[in-house]
């Protein structure tokens, strides 16, 4: 005899409490234990929804409103990726974060809502640093990797010395770019693998960190000691001053600022080289 395994259900219910501002009750099973949230709405359609934890928890005959399959949900660092089975509005995050007072707060938004709050920046079309196409390397380890398609840019894939991306002049690298989710730049920190890859990469002519998020997002990490990642990350900018770590909003810009750096990198290399 065989027995199915329990899929996962996300849960929206009525809040009982009708003196709350908050009038949706969202239940979401992490691999941690259960967690329930107060909501301001049920889903974030037009705007991120302000969440704060149910001190009641679920209540025993709860009004469902909606309940839909999971396919994952996982606390990543600060965030709570939360991803359901169905066609539409189907992904979302919960993101963790200190408020007024020092407060909780928890913001639900998805990929609209955040666009919505970082307004689209046209990215121009203009050659790096006056070049023709560049021809791009990508490290062959790298997943996911930019595709430079607004870009007038070629890649081929190649094991670079160090770094995700890179350019070479005569068959020699001369500059890489590695990339980092803010989540994986606090990760590799903490970890100490941030200071091998920054010595690596301080060995070549040209190096730089781009980080996929905003500078100001250090300070609202929930797991971690204040300043503590920011204290890091200055010890190892004074450690290898030729490495900088530039922190751009989105992953658009950080692929422009890579297109833009590599380009400055290589009309810098032709321009000090003499021609034979």
């Amino acid at each position: 005899m065989t027995t199915s395994a329990r899929v996962p259900l996300f849960e929206v219910a009525a809040n009982p409490d009708r003196d709350s501002t908050l009038p949706f009750l969202i239940r979401l099973p992490l691999p941690t234990g259960e967690l329930v949230l107060k909501a301001r709405d049920s889903w974030p359609r037009t705007a991120k929804v302000y969440c704060h934890r149910a001190e009641n928890g679920w209540p025993p005959q709860p009004k469902i409103l909606e309940r839909v399959p999971i396919r994952s949900c996982q606390r990543r660092g600060v965030a709570i990726d939360l991803v359901l089975d169905r066609p539409r509005e189907n992904r979302s995050q919960l993101v963790f974060t200190r408020i007024q007072g020092g407060r909780e707060g928890i913001f639900w938004q998805t990929p609209r809502t955040t666009r919505q709050a970082r307004p689209g920046i046209r990215v121009p079309r203009r050659l790096a640093a006056g070049l023709a196409e560049l021809t791009i390397l990508i490290d062959t380890r790298e997943r996911y990797p930019y595709k430079f398609a607004q870009q007038q840019a070629s890649t081929e894939r190649q094991a670079l010395p160090a770094g995700d991306y890179g350019i070479a002049h005569d068959g020699e690298t001369i500059a890489v770019v590695e990339r980092k989710s803010l989540h994986d730049l606090v990760r590799r920190v903490i970890d100490g693998q941030l200071t091998y890859a920054l010595a690596d990469m301080a060995s070549l002519p040209r190096a730089a960190v781009v980080v996929e998020d905003r500078y100001s997002n250090l300070f609202k990490l929930e797991h971690t000691k204040p300043g503590f990642v920011i204290e890091m990350l200055a010890a190892l900018s004074v450690r290898y001053p030729t490495v900088p770590i530039h922190f751009c909003e989105t992953r658009p810009l950080a692929e422009e600022w890579t297109y833009r750096f590599l380009g400055a990198a290589l009309a810098h290399t032709q321009a000090t080289i003499p021609e034979s």
